[in-house]
């Protein structure tokens, strides 16, 4: 090893992290000998090793695993994308995603689209050029094919799609069984004597909003009851939609008794509007929604929704990420992974006369 060279002042001097260089330029030695010997490489002595390492405990020198990463051209790094944040559903996946990839050494990049196909595409530009080892997505409302997702494909990097996908394309996704979902509360809005049953569906080029309007056409078919196109509304889930689709529905010659919403912010959407004109909640309307997110609780009354297993969604998500890392090389069928859903009954649905 050669002499440690004297220095009349500390590196990192400015405040900017301890690197490499600094550690190499303080014991007079090629970053290539700090390289080596902070990862106890075996053409390093000892000593060498011992004063590397002294020297970077006493600098506070932390390793840049990224830029390692980069150098190697691949990464402990797994990008994520979604519409949005807020709320339960996409935070729990999330965090159920990080959970997961905590434990297995992976850090997580988080990005949201905005429902905007224009920035889903921009975070995928900003994923591969940090050199993910993988992408886990949730498709925006506004996303109609994969062509922009063929170039994580081509770039070798692991995707998976959850929740949201673009059906028509074979993909590994984790999804929920929205169809079963979308029976469910209507068949429990049936079970409490509701006959004229509306429906808030989504948008249909969407798996999940397609799926959860033909569990609601299901669950009718079980009762013999014929669809009226009447009382299924085009809606993007948003307060106001589910307040105008309300709105729509009461000024019908024949109104509904209940509604069954594809989504919780456009059935409180319609509580809101049929509280402020005197209409009774269950009594006159019933109300049932899906995603069971937060606000579902403190609704007056409390509503009636399926909840979409969000955090076992994101765990799910991460372990096919980790079999396709697992199988890169080799011959890998396609898959879905498939999540039950479950109905929380509450006050919004439940008619007096049948409690």
């Amino acid at each position: 090893m050669a002499a440690r060279r004297t220095s009349t002042k500390e590196p990192n001097a400015a405040g900017s992290p301890v690197s490499m260089a600094d550690l190499a330029r303080e014991l007079g030695v090629s970053m290539t000998t700090i390289s080596r010997a902070l990862s106890d490489h075996h053409s390093i002595g000892p000593a060498t090793k011992q004063a590397v390492l002294r020297l970077a405990k006493k600098l506070n020198y932390q390793p840049n695993h990224l830029a390692a990463a980069l150098r190697k051209g691949k990464s402990k790094l797994l990008g994520v994308i979604v519409p949005y944040i807020e709320g339960r559903f996409f935070a729990s996946v999330v965090h159920g995603i990080e959970t997961a990839a905590s434990k297995a050494g992976f850090s997580v990049i988080i990005c949201q689209s905005g429902e905007d196909v224009a920035h889903e595409r921009k975070n995928i530009e900003t994923l591969l050029s940090a050199q993910v080892a993988g992408i886990l997505v949730s498709v925006s409302l506004t996303t109609q094919d994969f062509r922009h997702f063929e170039k994580v494909r081509k770039h070798g990097v692991p995707l998976v799609f959850f929740d949201r996908l673009v059906e028509g394309d074979n993909v590994n996704a984790v999804v929920l069984n929205d169809r079963e979902g979308g029976y469910l509360a209507t068949r429990h809005l049936l079970e409490q004597g509701c006959r004229r049953v509306a429906h808030f569906a989504g948008m249909q080029h969407l798996n999940i909003y397609k799926n959860r309007r033909q569990g609601y056409l299901d669950a009718l078919q079980s009762y013999d009851i014929a669809p009226d196109e009447s009382l299924i509304m085009d809606c993007n889930m948003s307060l106001e939609s589910g307040a105008n689709c309300m709105a729509a529905l009461l000024d019908l010659p024949n109104p509904p008794d209940a509604v069954f919403s594809a989504g919780d912010s456009a059935v409180l959407g319609a509580l809101q509007l049929l509280k402020s004109r005197g209409i009774r909640v269950p009594q006159d309307i019933a109300l049932a929604g899906f995603s069971n997110e937060a606000l579902t609780q403190v609704a007056e009354p409390m509503l009636t929704s399926v909840d979409q297993r969000c955090e076992e969604m994101g765990q799910a998500a991460f372990r096919l990420f980790t079999e396709l890392v697992a199988a890169e090389g080799t011959a890998f069928s396609q898959r879905q992974v498939v999540l039950q859903p479950q109905l929380f009954v509450r006050a919004s649905s439940l008619r007096q006369d049948t409690v």
